[in-house]
């Protein structure tokens, strides 16, 4: 039967591969492609040979851009200009030098990217799916905070409340690439927290689940990077994949295409590990942390689900900030 998978990140990396994956191997696929500036492009490479592409453009940096995104994606599912949705994916992200880069809306970068803005497009799309459908967002193995996981090239998560971790500055010396990393680890850590709780939320038959690529050299995560780390990333570290400390990028889209297409099994909450279902880290699990973290994002993202503007009044009660 024909469907609709609403996809971010698929314009490079392993997204795009993935993106490839899943219209061979699902050809009653109609992909959208959530995308900044390149769409038309990106749907035109992706969708030839006959394949069902289309896309829709958005900032994901921006809540309004997103809210404008997923609102003209549910009219044309309520119109029936789509086939019924069977998916969302998740996979862009962002990492930044510092923790002071400021969104739009008012956010920290990172956490507004990684984390709100996943999270406006599963509610704002969430009463248009049809079950049997999987929810997939990328997550990261930086999030256990440990040598064997990051080789100590990326701190762990410091999580705090997360009214402190939306803001700019969270983190010691938030000018630094420690920092921004660490807000990167921790937005990761809350993208598990939120899966958890979308598991114990959404309808029966909407699955959630964390996708934990690895380690992945020679992506566009470090776009933002000085060029020293860019240059190693890019020439450098992908011989790593020739070792089991590092994911190519080809079988990280593969691992990602499997998650999507239900190939790898792996029920509501779960973590996948590459090509199947593992635990998270220790400190993935704390309901009370993952209730928190709901409760703030349903009222960070609140003006723009309703559909209207913030208000300066949003901003100050920090209905919004």
């Amino acid at each position: 039967m024909k469907h609709t998978i609403v996809m971010t990140g698929a314009s490079r990396g392993i997204g795009r591969v993935a993106a490839q994956h899943i219209l061979r191997r699902s050809p009653d696929t109609h992909l959208l492609v959530v995308a900044r500036g390149s769409g038309a492009q990106l749907a035109a490479e992706l969708g030839a040979g006959g394949h069902m592409v289309s896309h829709v453009t958005a900032d994901l940096g921006s809540l309004a851009g997103v809210r404008s995104a997923a609102g003209e994606i549910h009219d044309l599912l309520e119109r029936g200009d789509l086939p019924p949705l069977r998916g969302f994916v998740g996979n862009a992200g962002m990492q930044y030098t510092n923790a002071l880069t400021e969104g739009p809306d008012g956010f920290e970068a990172t956490f507004a990217v990684n984390v709100l803005a996943n999270h406006l497009f599963v509610r704002l799309l969430q009463d248009r799916f049809t079950a049997p459908a999987r929810i997939v967002i990328t997550a990261s193995d930086t999030h256990f905070g440990d040598f064997k996981h990051n080789m100590g090239m990326v701190p762990g998560p410091a999580w705090k409340s997360p009214d402190v971790l939306a803001r700019t500055g969270a983190f010691p010396q938030p000018g630094t690439t420690a920092a921004g990393r660490t807000a990167y680890s921790t937005s990761k850590l809350a993208t598990i927290y939120l899966v958890h709780e979308y598991a114990r939320r959404l309808p029966a038959g909407i699955d959630a689940v964390a996708y934990n690529p690895g380690f992945v050299p020679g992506t566009g995560l470090t776009r933002n990077a000085g060029p020293v780390s860019r240059f190693a990333m890019r020439r450098i570290m992908p011989v790593m994949t020739l070792t089991p400390f590092a994911t190519s990028r080809n079988a990280a889209g593969r691992y990602l295409a499997d998650v999507v297409l239900g190939t790898t099994k792996a029920p509501t909450g779960s973590y996948v590990d590459r090509s199947r279902a593992d635990r998270s880290s220790r400190e993935s699990y704390d309901p009370q942390r993952e209730g928190q973290l709901w409760e703030a994002a349903e009222r960070f993202t609140a003006a723009y689900a309703g559909g209207r503007e913030p208000s300066s009044a949003d901003v100050s009660s920090g209905s919004t900030r």
